[in-house]
């Protein structure tokens, strides 16, 4: 049985099913098992479609997001995150590089908001010799309003122009609250 307004907005039910509508289309479901999925919840995935070779010395590098697994809602483009109302947004990146200088002074790894910037800092220096892997987590609870952006960069500060964005590289985010 459905209960509505006249104007696309109702709430339906059936044996195994809660569903509630907007604007002629469904935006929550509780199933007969109780579990509650909500198609139009931002929510995204990507990872580059290739490796960012030999990337840029002393410069803010934009991490390239060529492939989506999934963007609910679709809310990313560019390689940036574009939050579609104001809320609390769990933001996760597990960045994946290779050939690391140790004779760079740092790598900072950036999730840029436009409430905020999260990051992450490593000094190769102190090791003994070039890493051949790397991988640098950031996970956040960002504020963010309609329409503020998230994206990832990251910046060696000195060195040789040879570490590499791999492309297992990931980034994720949704709305929470």
């Amino acid at each position: 049985s459905n209960t509505g307004d006249g104007a696309g907005n109702f709430l339906g039910a059936d044996s195994n099913n809660l569903t509630f509508w907007t604007e002629n289309t469904e935006r929550m479901r509780i199933d007969a098992t109780g579990a509650v999925t909500m198609p139009h919840q931002p929510a995204f995935l990507v990872r580059p479609s290739g490796s960012q070779s030999n990337i840029a010395v002393s410069n803010e590098v934009t991490v390239v997001f060529g492939t989506e697994i999934f963007d609910q809602n679709a809310d990313f483009a560019s390689n940036q995150f574009t939050a579609p109302v104001s809320g609390r947004y769990q933001l996760n990146l597990t960045l994946y590089i290779n050939a690391i200088d140790s004779a760079s002074d740092y790598y900072h790894i950036k999730i840029w908001t436009s409430n905020r910037i999260y990051s992450s800092v490593i000094d190769p220096g102190v090791l003994a010799s070039d890493p051949v892997y790397w991988n640098i987590p950031i996970a956040v609870l960002a504020d963010m309003d309609l329409g503020d952006i998230a994206k990832v960069t990251i910046k060696q500060n000195n060195g040789t122009a040879q570490t590499d964005i791999i492309n297992e590289t990931t980034f994720s985010g949704y709305l929470v609250a």
